[in-house]
């Protein structure tokens, strides 16, 4: 455990708190909180307090060089694999973790589904946490034997400097598509953004880019050890894929030999998220015919396709929640589904209102019908969410229901012989965020399985 936090309600006694300005808050207005909780130091930009105080020009920078010089020693010891990415960065972070524990080798997971040892230890609140809980996450992996890490980076973390001090011996590209305008506001500063992982690799750390990706030039940088997959030239090539119910299977060639990789996923783009974790064991030294056997072994991580079957139909729930995310999963349920498609999805308040009537026209136009529910709305009105969502939306086959417990229920009540319902956007996640944080408690499984057993109670 570190001794040393920005965030006054994680201090513990005897800690140092440092008053760190960021984006939307300002760690000198929690000082006090912070000595009221133990605080035996205080690092300001201003201030006379009542324990021990250093005044500094800039206090994030104080952290950063005080955690690297404290704790890089450790960080060094450890392989660290970072990737970053707007979708698919946590199924490839997940299929690394748990093939390389499969390996015997002791890897820990930090990113959008929690944080793993040898199982999920607990939740977190972003992709990306911050600087302090980062470390903090990293020292208990390496106290507890796990010296590898696989990180997921998000935009935002790497765009404030919140993961500056760390540095990789992988960084992996997996794609760039629109998401989270509303913060970098075009597409080059949400690359250049991303871009910013592939500068903090370690002395003989590699890259390794998705080369089918428009943005792939942004991180393909000359300085750095280049590693490419996809279906054009490249290190690791997919020659062909072929997907079904049980799975997806796909033949990629690496040093002018062919190999066979069958998986449990589903989904064109899970070739992609394959391919980068097998291209990232092989270059770390484990044989193309061992990993291609362990990719068969693991499964997607929660809130993924997850699929619960229902008589004939399919109800998958699925974190997608952008534009090309929707797209992909819903080419990939066209493949498996004999009857109709069915969505429930919704939209995030305070974020990128730009995508919100794209991913609508493509729901409404791929789907026998669509239902407009809730997301995390934060501190936006449900209502303007939805005046966004159905913008110059010629369709009309689509409604909208705010609970998103009965827009699931009145979802499965369409369903008729072999057809899929997706529910979109929220995936793995715990709970819907309202106004000022609040957290109602939420999963979508839980609430497909509550219902499908009512259900069964009342036939």
């Amino acid at each position: 455990m570190i001794n040393i936090q920005s965030d006054s309600r994680k201090i513990k006694p005897g800690d140092t708190f440092v008053a760190v300005k960021c984006e939307v808050n300002d760690g000198h207005k929690y000082i006090e909180n912070a000595i009221v909780s133990g605080a035996s130091k205080i690092v300001a930009e201003h201030g006379n307090y009542s324990v021990p105080t250093i005044i500094v020009d800039d206090s994030r920078k104080y952290l950063n060089d005080y955690l690297k010089e404290n704790y890089n020693k450790y960080l060094d010891e450890m392989t660290l694999i970072g990737l970053t990415g707007t979708n698919g960065k946590t199924t490839t972070a997940y299929l690394l973790y748990q093939a390389l524990n499969k390996f015997g080798m002791k890897t820990a997971y930090i990113g959008t589904i929690g944080f793993y040892l040898d199982k999920k230890i607990e939740s977190l609140p972003n992709t990306s946490v911050d600087i302090c809980d980062m470390y903090d996450l990293l020292i208990r992996a390496y106290d507890a034997g796990y010296k590898t890490v696989i990180i997921e980076n998000s935009s935002h973390a790497l765009f404030n400097g919140r993961v500056k001090t760390i540095r990789y011996d992988y960084a992996l590209f997996t794609n760039l598509t629109q998401d989270h305008l509303d913060f970098h506001k075009t597409m080059e500063n949400y690359a250049l953004a991303k871009q910013k992982l592939f500068r903090m690799l370690k002395q003989n750390g590699k890259a390794i880019i998705n080369c089918d990706d428009s943005y792939k030039d942004y991180f393909l940088l000359p300085e750095n050890n280049n590693i490419t997959f996809g279906f054009s030239d490249s290190d690791y090539q997919i020659i062909s894929d072929h997907m079904d119910n049980q799975g997806t299977e796909f033949i990629y060639k690496h040093d002018g030999k062919e190999y066979v990789v069958k998986t449990k996923l589903l989904g064109d783009y899970n070739v992609y998220n394959s391919l980068g974790a097998v291209a990232t064991m092989i270059d770390m030294g484990f044989d193309p015919d061992r990993v291609n056997k362990v990719m068969n072994e693991i499964t997607a991580p929660p809130g993924r396709i997850d699929t619960v079957n229902y008589k004939t139909n399919a109800i998958i729930i699925d974190y997608a929640h952008t534009p090309d995310a929707i797209e992909n999963i819903i080419n990939t349920t066209k493949k498996i589904t004999q009857g109709n498609i069915y969505i429930v999805f919704g939209c995030t308040g305070d974020r990128d209102r730009t995508k919100r009537p794209i991913m609508t026209n493509i729901a409404t136009k791929n789907a026998k019908y669509v239902i407009i529910t809730s997301d995390d709305q934060h501190d936006e009105e449900f209502s303007q969410i939805v005046d966004d969502m159905t913008k110059d939306i010629k369709a009309t086959n689509y409604e909208v229901i705010e609970s998103r417990r009965i827009a699931i229920n009145k979802a499965i009540s369409m369903l008729n012989e072999h057809d899929t319902l997706l529910i979109l956007g929220k995936g793995h996640e715990e709970f819907i965020i309202m106004k000022n944080n609040t957290r109602i408690p939420f999963n979508d499984k839980e609430c497909v399985l509550e219902i499908l057993s009512n259900l069964e109670k009342s036939s």
